[in-house]
């Protein structure tokens, strides 16, 4: 039986299942990176003890005091994340690239790259930000968690369309932010090392320039993925009241900042640092790895497992 074929699908399919992957690899590795940013809030009386000294210690005490399975809280609207997120973004930073590239070919210049990344991280950003909240409110809590369409039904019933998209300003921020300095700095350093002979092209070289560049990234954005984590994991009613115990609710991302640097100072804002990056290394690597062939063997064999 032929293999099938999708033709234009392909970067949205390949994308997708990448981002997916990626994303339950490291799934636990970001858990302890939600705690470690939502905890010590002087206005948050539930966040307000640093239970955690670190991503190692939150492995440890998560696990002991909650289970191995409280590590993959939030993994279900984390994956519905990625096969929207995930797959819009690869496929419409392909698009946009050749739209944007002169005789609409395949591989744009830099800057086009850049811009084609940008547009496609803010836009499949904030479409799929009513999963990240969902995440995020999972994972920053240690109490029972409800099934994926309660939490939906719950979060849009207490707090309307606008709960769903709360933070959606830093999410998008973010991700423009990320990509303008991700790709940039791999592309700088995979040229300096193939130009310095360093090593020769091979998956080395993109290990390499992709943790260099996770490195940049992780400083430029970690910031603004405190402010994102905070304001969606607070939560207001639709008549004004807060639905947590909290005396502060944070009105747009630059007040989260100032607030946040008032009350702990600039070292706040770095909370998860060492989870951000250590997930963004490996994350990168995967995503962006030429896996085609990988991906449409998979494809292709549970299509013939189908059809027997």
């Amino acid at each position: 039986m032929a293999a099938i074929s999708i033709g234009t699908a392909e970067p949205f399919i390949i994308g997708g299942i990448a981002s997916l992957t990626a994303e339950c690899g490291t799934f636990p590795i970001d858990t302890t990176k939600i705690r470690l940013q939502v905890q010590g809030q002087v206005y948050d009386e539930v966040h307000r003890e640093a239970r955690y000294r670190g991503m190692f210690h939150a492995f440890r005490r998560i696990t002991l005091e909650e289970g191995f399975r409280a590590l993959y809280k939030g993994i279900a609207p984390a994956l519905l994340r990625q096969a929207s997120y995930g797959t819009m973004k690869m496929g419409f930073y392909q698009s946009f690239k050749r739209l944007l590239s002169p005789h609409h070919c395949k591989e744009g210049s830099l800057p086009t790259n850049v811009v084609a990344g940008v547009l496609s991280g803010v836009i499949s950003s904030s479409v799929a930000n009513p999963t990240d909240v969902l995440k995020v409110r999972m994972q920053a809590a240690n109490a029972i968690q409800p099934r994926l369409w309660t939490a939906f039904h719950t979060v849009y019933k207490e707090e309307g369309f606008r709960g769903l998209y709360r933070g959606v300003g830093p999410t998008a921020q973010r991700a423009a932010v990320l990509v303008g300095v991700l790709m940039p700095t791999y592309d700088l350093t995979k040229k300096l090392i193939l130009n310095y002979q360093v090593m020769s092209d091979h998956i080395g070289t993109h290990v390499c320039a992709s943790f260099v560049g996770g490195l940049l990234a992780t400083v430029a954005t970690n910031p603004i993925d405190v402010v994102k984590t905070r304001m969606m994991n607070q939560r207001l009613a639709m008549d004004g009241r807060t639905l947590v115990h909290c005396d502060h609710i944070y009105k747009h991302s630059m007040n989260c900042a100032l607030t946040t640097l008032r009350s702990e100072g600039p070292a706040a804002l770095y909370k998860g640092f060492i989870p951000a990056y250590l997930r963004m290394g490996p994350w990168n690597i995967i995503v962006s790895l030429d896996n085609r062939d990988f991906v449409w063997f998979i494809l292709n064999q549970l299509y013939l497992c189908s059809s027997l």
